[in-house]
């Protein structure tokens, strides 16, 4: 049975009035009062209506984050990490975390959008898809956006970001230093703004060290296991490459699920880099060096941003950009 208001009231021998003033702390009560209906609160198991509450006040306490996971990826460690972060500030500040998965699919992202739209939230924090662009910031309600991971260039919004540009670049040129001169590159599709990023600082460290770009060493597929794994297999049977560096971690489980399947002994045979410091990385024989991205710390700040901007809607727009770490390990 559902308890009422009217039954706290009744088991604190107070006003119904008093035991809202408790609940929503609009008004000053005694301290010996509000210690009786607290116990009557607790006695009957009293539960707010949290529906009924935030159309009271038009506030849910509820943030949105919508994440792109595709099923044949790895990402959701990532992302899991970054909701981590978010929840841990979210939490301390009375806010709930609702989370949706895009799938990366631009319809699917949209109508995630709509459905937070209907829940009334309070904020929103999205990693993008490539859809995401001009004119698609009417699909938002009247709440404050952060952009996470993937910032769209045409929309407005607070936003925190890894320089995977720079990330990159530092694993490029580690490979570069050991005299490796034929490094190939394994990328996601160029449709997402990361696997642009990452692509530019492989572009940038080969000119620094005045190695030309070369166009059969780069393959570009759809971020999945298989794709590293077809991938590589190209790779090495058609480009003579003697290192690779695979910007994405799922395109790094299949190209060692290649190597070892053909006997080429990493880093013997063949040096290699991944992307995003998973735990199987340190696990693997020998173990993988990355580039490390501080997932939770994004997620961390991403809070913190929106909660600033639900507080000041009037704030200029923030943005942050978090570096990305080169993990050497036993790889190269």
């Amino acid at each position: 049975m559902t308890v009422k208001i009217s039954d706290v009231a009744m088991e604190a021998g107070v006003s119904t009035a008093t035991v809202s003033n408790v609940i929503n702390n609009t008004r000053n009560v005694s301290v010996e009062m509000k210690q009786r209906v607290i116990e009557a609160l607790n006695r009957l198991g009293y539960m707010p209506n949290p529906v009924a509450r935030s159309l009271r006040s038009r506030k849910s306490n509820t943030i949105g984050l919508i994440v792109p996971i595709k099923t044949c990826d790895n990402a959701d460690n990532f992302y899991l990490s970054v909701a981590n972060g978010i929840e841990s500030v979210l939490k301390s500040s009375g806010y709930h975390l609702l989370l949706s998965n895009s799938q990366e699919d631009p319809v699917e992202e949209i109508k995630r959008i709509q459905m937070f739209n209907m829940q009334r939230i309070d904020g929103l924090i999205i990693a993008p898809t490539c859809g995401l662009c001009d004119g698609n910031d009417k699909l938002f309600g009247d709440y404050p956006v952060v952009f996470i991971d993937r910032k769209p260039s045409a929309l407005a919004g607070d936003w925190v970001l890894v320089d995977g540009m720079k990330g990159a670049y530092r694993a490029v040129a580690a490979l570069l230093d050991k005299g490796h001169r034929r490094i190939g590159c394994i990328a996601g599709l160029m449709d997402i703004s990361t696997s642009r990023e990452r692509m530019e600082g492989y572009r940038r460290a080969l000119s620094q060290y005045g190695i030309a770009y070369c166009e059969s060493l780069v393959r570009i597929g759809d971020m999945s296991l298989e794709s590293g794994y077809e991938l590589t297999r190209q790779l090495i049977q058609e480009s003579r490459v003697t290192a690779l560096f695979i910007a994405n971690n799922a395109m790094s489980r299949g190209a060692l699920k290649y190597l070892k399947e053909n006997q080429i002994k990493v880093p013997d045979d063949i040096a290699l880099i991944g992307f995003d410091d998973y735990e199987w990385t340190e696990f693997v024989s020998p173990a993988l060096s990355v580039i490390r991205q501080p997932s939770n710390e994004l997620g961390i700040k991403a809070a913190q941003l929106l909660l600033s901007r639900i507080k000041n809607g009037n704030l200029e727009t923030q943005g942050h950009m978090f570096d990305a770490e080169l993990v050497v390990r036993g790889s190269f």
